[in-house]
């Protein structure tokens, strides 16, 4: 069975709440899931497909919680070789250049590893957008049957 990991970025509980959201869809559409808002490196073989959804914090910055994760797969050089992701990035487009900031920088890290974006990131926008989950459930539909 295909297992998906969604990787957490959040700070206020936003990105967690879209992460629940797409989890119980994408589990009753027959995958399984884990929500991982402190993971490690090592998970990373445990599944077969990565999904971020990050909010972005500061200045363009990773929320605290995923800011270790990030840089030790940075560090360590983690392969992700052909390995599917697609990443949703929270933001406020009223901060101008750091807007999405945290997004832009994991799907970075993720493509210079290898990783196989399976969409363009999503960005969602709470200037635009009050209900962000109607948005990424909607869009995860799209493209779920890309991951592997």
């Amino acid at each position: 069975m295909k297992k998906i990991g969604i990787f957490v970025g959040s700070v206020y509980g936003n990105s967690q709440h879209v992460a629940e959201e797409v989890s119980a869809i994408l589990t009753s559409s027959g995958f399984m899931v884990d929500v991982l808002l402190d993971p490690s490196v090592s998970v990373v073989s445990d599944v077969s497909s990565l999904l971020f959804i990050t909010s972005t914090t500061g200045e363009g910055d990773i929320p605290p919680n995923l800011e270790f994760f990030i840089h030790d797969l940075r560090e360590q050089r983690i392969k992700l070789e052909n390995k599917p992701f697609a990443l949703v990035a929270l933001g406020d487009s009223s901060y101008g250049d750091s807007y999405c900031g945290a997004g832009k920088k994991i799907f970075s890290l993720l493509t210079e590893l290898r990783a196989d974006a399976i969409a363009e990131m999503l960005e969602v926008d709470a200037c635009e957008t009050l209900e962000p989950e109607i948005k990424v459930v909607s869009w995860i539909k799209t493209i779920m049957t890309k991951f592997q």
